[in-house]
């Protein structure tokens, strides 16, 4: 079975040797500024082996991030830093496209340099905690983006795959899911707009389809790809989602003459749906089923339900996966208390087969 992971495929236009990648986790590495450094190019060409890598989320601009210490890629200075990156994952023979995440809601002015308010679709207050620097903090009510201000932030998503192609990445995967802010669009308890992106089913997938089609146009759509996460249980904090059997198949029929290089779904356990959502959409579909075993994840390509698969807390504790899947070694055992702890402990130094 596991023989599926090894058939190389082409993802647009990116050609895979094989189909097991590294799914995008938030690390938070980067300098206040936002800047990938050193550290950072090391951790991502230990893992350079995976078929692709999809990095942690990165804002494309100063009002979408939400976490501190986590990547930029809207100024010379992200480009420059996220050039050692590439460079690196390139030289040892990967591939890496970068995920465009706008945090919107899910933010905290203290996690940011500007310590503005965040801004969302509109002004309703998520529920629950986040991470800033001083501890674990209530998030805000949002701003309401103006409607010329989505425009803009369309731009600004444009502007940064343009940025991710000039730092060297293959591409980028615009992260439509798990509760941020192209995903919070699409729901109306986060978006009670009464302007062309909110309202009805076409309007509330409106902005998600404008930013996937101004990426497409900016690098291409073969360097593009997005991701969902219908019915997902790690959604964020208060979202609910109405009926995903008729949000996420008219999302995909809108999204799909666009002949984006991939979509990406991080599985929230709905088999019926994903196999509907696999019929709809026209050209790679790469799956994360969190939680599940390579040998389940390789049924999935086995069964024509992925063309390829990703894999996120495997990939942190096991740099060289690819080759202990290979050859029936034993994992590392990933190590929660150091995901987000700062420097090279639980970053770069788990053990590799030839330490």
């Amino acid at each position: 079975m596991l023989n599926a992971l090894w058939n190389p495929i082409t993802v647009g236009d990116i050609p895979l040797p094989h189909r097991l990648a590294m799914a995008p986790l938030t690390r938070s590495r980067a300098t206040p500024e936002g800047v990938p450094t050193e550290l950072n190019a090391e951790y991502y060409a230990q893992r350079a082996s995976h078929a692709l890598i999809i990095t942690e989320g990165t804002q494309p601009s100063a009002d979408g991030q939400g976490y501190p210490v986590t990547p930029g890629i809207y100024t010379e200075e992200h480009i420059a830093g996220w050039r050692k990156v590439t460079d690196a994952v390139h030289a040892a023979d990967g591939r890496i496209v970068i995920q465009l995440m706008h945090a919107g809601r899910i933010a905290h002015p203290d996690s940011t340099p500007h310590h503005r308010q965040p801004v969302a679709p509109s002004a309703i207050r998520p529920q629950g905690l986040t991470f800033t620097p001083s501890g674990m903090q209530e998030m805000p009510e949002p701003r309401e983006l103006s409607t010329e201000e989505v425009a803009a932030t369309i731009e600004d998503f444009r502007h940064a795959a343009a940025a991710a192609v000039a730092a060297g990445a293959d591409g980028v995967e615009i992260h439509g899911a798990n509760g941020y802010l192209v995903n919070q669009f699409l729901f109306p308890s986060a978006n009670q707009r009464t302007d062309q992106y909110g309202g009805s089913l076409d309007n509330r997938i409106r902005f998600a389809v404008e930013v996937a089609t101004a990426v497409a146009d900016e690098i291409g759509a073969g360097r593009t790809g997005i991701r969902i996460s219908p019915g997902n249980p790690f959604q964020l904090n208060d979202l609910v989602e109405i009926d995903p059997h008729e949000l996420y198949p008219h999302l995909l029929r809108a999204l799909a003459p666009l002949n984006l290089a991939y979509l990406h779904i991080g599985h929230g356990g709905d088999e019926e749906l994903l196999h509907t959502l696999r019929k709809l959409w026209p050209t790679t579909l790469l799956l994360n089923r969190a939680g599940a075993d390579i040998a389940t994840r390789a049924k999935d390509v086995e069964d024509g339900v992925a063309d390829v698969v990703t894999v996120g807390t495997m990939a942190l504790a096991n740099p060289d996966l690819v080759a202990r899947v290979r050859s029936g070694a034993s994992l590392n055992t990933p190590d929660p208390n150091t995901f987000y702890g700062g420097g090279a402990a639980g970053y770069t130094d788990y053990p590799a087969l030839t330490a």
